[in-house]
């Protein structure tokens, strides 16, 4: 078929619309989504089932190119999940992230034209990540997933959204464990040994961490291979201030662990973001783009205007990454978290940094919010930061019932942002600004700044 992409999903992928008449001469919609193709663009695809209502097709021929297609750089593209759109310009990925935004708005019913352009990166789009996620097959290979195929594993050469003391560390565990014959873990079977490799870097101090997620510890029979990775990590990476074995057995497939076993360094590292100094598990939530999360924050201090006679919450405060910066610029803050591990943290970041005006508890957004206003007072000013999927309509009305006078709102999904925000109208509250950014390049995701503030 030749078929021609209207637009985009929400995965970043291109969408047609084919009509077809059946025996019957009905008519019938087929619903196409086809990779790597970009709206406005005429292509001929190939359709396994088009008796179907919706496929995948497979790209054949890129017949009328949209004019900010490109060449894609890395040699994965075509096969790797880690990127969607390395064949888009770049201005052309910040157009269409700026025009997501405004679509979110609009179908709530909000003005679209209060988003800004989306603020991309200044200099290089490329080896922005701080962290990354690797899987070894069962043959041992390491590597990214495919795209669209979540038990098929891409075996790394490079990766270009990652620095390059990253990819040559994690080639090194691959060499590794090629040389000692050591199994990968089989996601169907439920057996084998390595299931991941984690590997995060501080852009700011460079200590890099490597964690080695396996069924078993580092005794026995894996005891001289696991020293062997010591010995070629601390001789070939001495940046490397974090060397872990993780033991995970549970049948999910997340990088989690039952036991942490230190093969060199410590069980942290140290990295910096605004001046402020965080450590970092391998488990600490913290934002993966580091250039651009110091954009975050100076955009969220910039609308927020903290006052040093004002009390301010910080909901979803994580590890006190936007805590920290707000906290020297307001008399009291609290932070609400559900995750204890990541309170913990933010208490140890706050005391490292010599910050001592901050509080932060471990509870539920809703809950936390009720137990810090009984303690701590209305909020002149309230952040909030929650994950994809939104705080929801109870949290907001609560946060509307507090009436802060002035609420930030930073959002990694813009469509739960735009929901969320309208269960604040009817306590008073306009949006006043609206600013999208670029912190995973060459992807469909984007971050939203906002201001809301109470209209008296």
């Amino acid at each position: 078929m030749i078929v021609d992409i209207r637009k985009l999903d929400a995965k970043g992928s291109g969408e047609a619309i084919v009509w077809r008449e059946n025996e019957h001469g009905n008519k019938k919609k087929l619903k196409l989504t086809i990779p790597q193709t970009l709206p406005g663009e005429k292509v001929k695809v190939t359709v396994d089932r088009p008796d179907r209502r919706r496929r995948i097709a497979d790209l054949e021929e890129i017949v009328e190119p949209n004019p900010d297609r490109t060449e894609p750089p890395c040699p994965h593209f075509v096969r790797c999940g880690g990127c969607v759109w390395q064949h888009w310009t770049y201005e052309g990925q910040l157009n269409e992230k700026t025009n997501h935004v405004k679509k979110a708005l609009e179908t709530e019913g909000f003005d679209p034209e209060i988003v800004q352009p989306t603020i991309g990166m200044k200099q290089n789009p490329w080896q922005y990540r701080n962290k990354m996620e690797f899987t070894f097959s069962p043959d041992g290979s390491l590597g990214l997933h495919e795209a669209g195929n979540f038990r098929k594993i891409i075996p790394l050469e490079t990766c270009l959204i990652a620095s390059e003391q990253m990819v040559e560390a994690t080639m090194e565990v691959s060499e590794w464990v090629k040389q000692h014959g050591l199994p990968g873990y089989d996601k169907d079977k439920h057996e084998g040994l390595l299931r991941h490799l984690m590997v995060r870097q501080s852009f700011v101090t460079g200590e890099l961490m490597l964690a080695v997620f396996a069924t078993k510890g580092p005794t026995g029979e894996l005891e001289a291979a696991a020293e062997d990775l010591k010995q070629r990590v601390e001789s070939k990476f001495p940046h490397v201030k974090s060397l872990l074995w993780m033991e995970n057995t549970d049948w999910a497939d997340r990088t989690q662990a039952e036991d942490v076993h230190i093969l060199a360094g410590r069980d942290f590292i140290y990295d910096e973001m605004d001046g402020y100094r965080f450590r970092l598990w391998f488990d600490t939530f913290f934002q993966t783009n580091p250039v651009q999360a110091q954009v975050l924050v100076d955009l969220a201090v910039e609308m927020g205007e903290p006052k040093k006679d004002e009390k301010m919450i910080d909901l979803f405060c994580g590890v006190g990454t936007f805590s920290l910066p707000f906290a020297t610029k307001v008399e009291k803050l609290a932070g609400i978290e559900i995750v204890e591990t990541s309170i913990e943290s933010a208490k140890r970041n706050a005391a490292d940094n010599g910050i001592d005006n901050t509080y932060f508890l471990a509870k539920d957004a809703r809950k936390g919010i009720d137990e810090v206003l009984e303690s701590f007072g209305a909020p002149q000013l309230l952040m909030l930061d929650p994950p994809r999927s939104g705080a929801g309509g109870k949290v907001m009305r609560r946060i509307g019932r507090a009436q802060p006078e002035r609420i930030v709102y930073v959002s990694c999904n813009p469509d739960t942002f735009a929901t969320d925000i309208t269960e604040l109208l009817p306590f008073g509250y306009k949006l006043k600004k609206v600013q999208p950014v670029d912190l995973f390049p060459h992807t469909f995701h984007v971050e939203v700044v906002a201001l809301l503030e109470l209209d008296k």
